[in-house]
Parts: C-alpha cells; structure tokens; sequence
C-alpha cells in the first residue's frame, strides 16, 4: 500500500512518499481503506523525534482516518465490510489502509463526506473530552479556549455553544482570526498579540475569572492561566507549545482551590478511548448527523501533497482543518 514514510526525524524534508506492507486487523480490530485523514499538531511533533507512537501502535504519521471498512479481525462483530466508518487510531492514517480497534469506530452519517468524517475523530473528541469530561463544563459557567482557529479549538467553541448554550466562551487568537472566531459564536475574542488575556477575562468576568480553561500552551501561560481562573477553576493542559516547565504558586492554586490537569489522549489505554468514543458518540453524534455541528475544513490537499500541508501547519495560519485525501471513493 501507499503511505508517507519518515526518512528520519526532522523537516518536511524527511516526509517521503513509498510503500509498504498493508497491515493486517488483529483481534478485536478492522482494517479501513483510508479515504482521507487529517493534519494534526502532533503530526509535526513526531515528525521531528518528540512523539512516538503507543507501543504496538504504527509508526505511519496520522491519528485519525475515515474510510471503509475492508476486513474484520478475529472477534469483531456488529460491523462489516463496506460500512463507511471514522475512528481514532494510534498512528497510520497517512496510508491506504490502517487497522482501529473496532470498540473505537464511529459510524459515518449519511449526509457527511470522508473529509469531514476525517476531521472528527483527533479534534472534536479531544475538545469533548478535555472540555466536558475532565473540565466539567456546565451551563451558567464560562470557559477560555486559547488559540481560537485551530482544529481542536475551533470544535471547542462550536461544541460549547451547541452543548451548553448559556456558558460564557472566551477565545484567545490572533489578530487575522479574530472576525472569524466571532462568527463561530464566541462570546468575546482577545488579540492575543495586543492584549493581556487575564486582565481582559477579569474585566469581563467582573473580575470572577472563568471555569475551566482549555490550553495547549503551557509553561508560558501557566502564570496568566492561574490569574484568569475563578475559585474552584479548572486548568486542562493539553500541549507544551510554549514549554514544558514553568515555576507554579502553589499558594495561589491552594486559596483559590484550583485544579491544574494534564491531559493527553493517544497514549490511553484502549479500554479507556471506547469509553471516551462511546459517550462522544451517543452526546457529540447526533448534531454532527443533523448538521447542527458542521466541521471546518481549510484546505483539503491529497497524500502526495503532505509537505505543503505540513507547512500549513506549520505556519499557523489556518483556520479549522487541514485534510488529505488518501483514496476516492468514485
């Protein structure tokens, strides 16, 4: 089969179109014929040495896929060959074929392609997990999502104000995307680049703060996070994009009894992301069937092109997300 091979670690110049082996579904898993599959941060990350995949897992770039599936391992049941399936995976998904465990697949509706199936799965289940499942947000509360036009956060915003219609959002972006993220529905959009984002949430909280705080900055944020949350406030980490250590005022996080959480969600266990794929299915599932939920593709490049989505990635400058197609359903 086809996929993207890394000649090494490094820049894009380390990305190299090939063939390899297709792999083949083992217990308890199916194998997809990919049809498109997505561009993540964490892509970029392994590209360059500092991510890699669970044990046991494919060392092909891609965290997602959404295709067909082509076989069922040994113990699958209640799905077969064809179905048009999307599904978290540990690596792989830049290839004509990955195999998902079958307890992680979701079905794909009707009215939705493969690219936007392909950009389900690494986002939106992210924003879902680390915004409501371990952050806790309720209605009456409020939330900052920092960096507003990139994949996960983008699908933050559009999940809270479909979720939890009365919850505050507060999103962080820079100066070119912040028309764009007002159109999403947040409630106020700070210029990162100009602003000081915790003075601007106490000034809008009344000086509250806010609830739960989605980042995927880290150590350099660590500081105006803490001054931003409210009492009993809920930090959820899920990048070090701005480094991985950072001095913390215990003192602080004490009197204002704040929770500081680390979160990933590739290398949990698999029992753990059926759990997780199973909730996002029944709650997330149905506005993405009926449309209320839509995702935002940016640019959609096939396989070949994979160093020039790279370099969108890269540059920072999208908005929503990046697809390749790997294969054609015609």
């Amino acid at each position: 089969m086809k996929a993207v091979l890394l000649d090494g670690f490094g820049g894009r110049e380390v990305l190299k179109l090939g063939k390899i082996e297709t792999p083949s579904a083992v217990e308890g898993q199916v194998l997809i014929r990919v049809m498109a599959t997505s561009v993540n941060r964490a892509d970029i990350v392994q590209r360059e040495g500092n991510y890699p995949p669970p044990k046991g897992d494919s060392e092909i770039l891609g965290l997602e896929v959404a295709g067909t599936i082509e076989a069922l391992g040994p113990g699958v049941s209640g799905w077969k060959r064809g179905d048009r399936v999307m599904s978290l995976v540990g690596g792989g998904g830049y290839a004509g074929y990955a195999v998902a465990y079958a307890n992680h697949l979701i079905s794909i509706p009707e009215a939705m392609s493969f690219e936007q199936a392909a950009c389900i799965c690494e986002t939106y289940i992210t924003a879902y997990l680390n915004v409501f499942m371990i952050g806790g947000l309720k209605d009456h509360e409020s939330v900052l999502l920092h960096g507003g036009g990139g994949g996960v956060n983008s699908a933050a915003v559009q999940l809270c104000k479909s979720l939890v219609p009365t919850a505050k959002v507060v999103v962080t972006a820079s100066p070119q995307k912040v028309e764009r993220v007002k159109q999403l529905g947040a409630d106020l959009v700070i210029d990162y680049k100009v602003q000081d984002f915790a003075e601007e949430v106490k000034a809008y909280t009344d000086n509250k703060g806010v609830d739960v705080i989605l980042d995927h900055i880290g150590a350099k944020y660590l500081a105006p996070n803490m001054a931003a949350l409210a009492s009993k406030g809920r930090l959820v980490v899920i990048g070090v994009m701005g480094g991985a250590k950072a001095e913390l005022n215990i003192g602080l996080m004490m009197v204002k009894r704040l929770q500081l959480i680390g979160s990933v969600l590739r290398a949990r266990p698999v029992a753990e992301k059926a759990r997780i794929t199973a909730e996002f299915t029944k709650i997330v599932l149905p506005k993405l069937a009926d449309r209320t939920l839509v995702p935002l593709i940016h640019a959609t490049l096939s396989l070949d092109d994979v160093a020039k989505a790279h370099e969108m990635m890269e540059a920072g400058t999208h908005f929503g997300n990046i697809v390749l197609r790997v294969a054609s359903d015609k």
